[in-house]
């Protein structure tokens, strides 16, 4: 999917994506502030049905949040419109998150969904309204340089969300604004009550949006066939210990619930999907130095042309660490640790930095290195309605 870049854009009109929340809305209300020609916009994603069978509200669009939304709108002055992704949101972001997990992956559907939803179908819905800008509400920093633009965390260490942007390119940063990245939590909770907003004290949302009752695993038990079946559970040398329930109900450095005895704690170590088998072993036998990374992308536009010293994270709240990079395609890469990293798991972001600078990323690959992707429903951008 394209964006809609060839559209006439008035410089000064900013799409601002609302979720009632306090950082979407102070966003809002600092860009008026500024002068900008602000319009608020919110999607209506897909969740699954209540126990009832009564479609349930996705926890990133309740109808409290959807009120909460259009009353800041009013209160700034804004037109506010609700656009609906249901059919879009179940087909990419819920479909991947299953197939991903029937490939033995645990996926971040935020990543997909920015990937997908945010910085593709709002951000042309944006566009579509010849508006210059998308703006949300997620603590990163966009900055223009003589060379291009560049992704920089937030200034709040703490809520920095530039990993979960890393697959932003030039042609989307071109066109988005972070408002809130320049600002702590703390200062956009101050900057709230400053602009009277009545959200100044809200809660922030919580990930799996698209879940009736938080349960990933009897999400997948119940949407997915793929992932019920059970298999043996082995150490690194094929000794058999025990049965597992299915791949995609283990993590990599689970200890507990494992249902199986030994002399020492085991851990998961991998899941070998080719044979149905979940390998554990001892804690030591975490620690990995090289990792293959699929669906790279760089913000700069094309990947190094020799090898590059970084730091990588392995998960949104993983601690940076050094490593060298090689891009080995323009869409793969290959990470080689100073020290054994534990905890990586395929299908998680490994996100690089040099400094505070987010030079790109991509989702850790598969143990046997074939990083093969879950299957899409293909989208012609003309299929995508816009308002």
């Amino acid at each position: 999917m394209t964006l809609l870049t060839d559209l006439y854009l008035h410089p000064n009109r900013v799409v601002v994506a609302m979720s009632g929340g306090v950082d979407s809305s102070v966003a809002a209300a600092l860009l008026v502030e500024r002068g900008y020609e602000v319009i608020g916009m919110m999607m209506r994603l897909w969740s699954e049905p209540d126990c009832e069978g009564e479609t349930a509200a996705n926890r990133c669009c309740t109808p409290q949040q959807m009120a909460d939304a259009r009353r800041i709108a009013d209160q700034l002055g804004i037109p506010f419109y609700v656009v609906d992704v249901k059919d879009y949101f179940r087909q990419t972001i819920v479909q991947f998150f299953l197939d991903e997990h029937a490939l033995g992956r645990t996926p971040n559907p935020c990543i997909e969904c920015n990937r997908q939803i945010r910085f593709t179908y709002l951000l042309n819905q944006a566009l579509a309204l010849e508006a210059n800008y998308l703006a949300t509400g997620h603590y990163a920093r966009v900055q223009q340089t003589a060379d291009g633009y560049l992704l920089r965390q937030g200034v709040d260490s703490h809520k920095d969300q530039s990993y979960v942007l890393h697959m932003l390119t030039q042609a989307h940063l071109a066109h988005v604004l972070f408002p809130v990245g320049e600002y702590t939590k703390a200062e956009v909770r101050e900057l709230a009550r400053r602009f009277n907003l009545p959200v100044a004290s809200k809660g922030d949302s919580q990930d799996l949006c698209f879940l009736a009752d938080g349960d990933y695993r009897r999400f997948l038990q119940q949407y997915s066939e793929r992932v019920n079946r059970p298999g043996q559970i082995v150490t690194g040398d094929g000794t058999v210990l025990g049965e597992h329930t299915g791949l995609a109900f283990y993590t990599i450095g689970q200890r507990k619930g494992l249902g199986v005895s030994a002399a020492e704690p085991l851990y998961v170590l991998r899941k070998d999907v080719t044979h149905n088998r979940l390998v554990v072993g001892p804690r030591e036998a975490l620690g990995q130095t090289r990792l293959p990374v699929r669906d790279v992308s760089w913000v700069a536009g094309a990947p190094p042309d020799t090898t590059i010293q970084a730091l990588v994270k392995i998960r949104y709240k993983a601690t940076l660490v050094p490593a060298e990079i090689t891009a080995v395609s323009a869409n793969r890469a290959e990470i080689l640790f100073n020290e054994p990293v534990a905890g990586a798991t395929p299908g998680q972001g490994a996100v690089f930095y040099e400094g505070d600078i987010c030079l790109g990323g991509g989702l850790i690959g598969d143990w046997d290195g074939s990083g093969e992707t879950a299957v899409l429903p293909t989208t012609n951008i003309a299929d995508i309605p816009v308002l």
